[in-house]
């Protein structure tokens, strides 16, 4: 393999590489995300059922919804623009995966037609010393 085909692989397995961190830490903060959204259900769930129980938090209830509301909005909203972002992501990785394996196939097929070439030399040789132990 030459040494061109050598160093474009490399970079390319590093951009994939990068790109697979990348796509990992938005998957880690797209869950974050999920997880707050569910806590933030549960703890208005529990509020509603402490207010069923006591009439002085059922009316401040209502201030607690509109505030669970907002943060509940809040959080996703995050979650949209970090699910528009892991598509990104997966998207260039998808496209560094195909450049590599386009540089892998390149760097595979200079590789045989060198061996091809070698190999027809060395035939073109053989033949010709045969030829020459023929005539003598």
């Amino acid at each position: 393999m030459t040494k061109w085909a050598k160093s474009l692989i490399r970079l390319s397995t590093f951009e994939v590489e990068t790109l697979q961190k990348r796509l990992a830490e938005v998957v880690t903060r797209r869950t974050h995300v999920e997880m707050k959204v569910a806590t933030l259900d549960a703890e208005f769930e529990l509020e509603c059922v402490k207010a069923g129980n006591d009439v002085g938090m059922a009316y401040s209830l209502n201030a607690y919804k509109r505030g669970h509301k907002v943060r509940r909005d809040d959080a996703i909203a995050e979650l949209e623009l970090i699910a528009r972002e892991e598509d990104g992501v997966r998207d260039q990785l998808g496209l560094a995966f195909e450049d590599l394996k386009k540089f892998e196939h390149v760097a595979e097929v200079t590789k045989l037609r060198r061996e091809e070439a070698f190999k027809k030399a060395e035939n073109a040789a053989l033949d010709e010393a045969a030829l020459r132990m023929k005539r003598a």
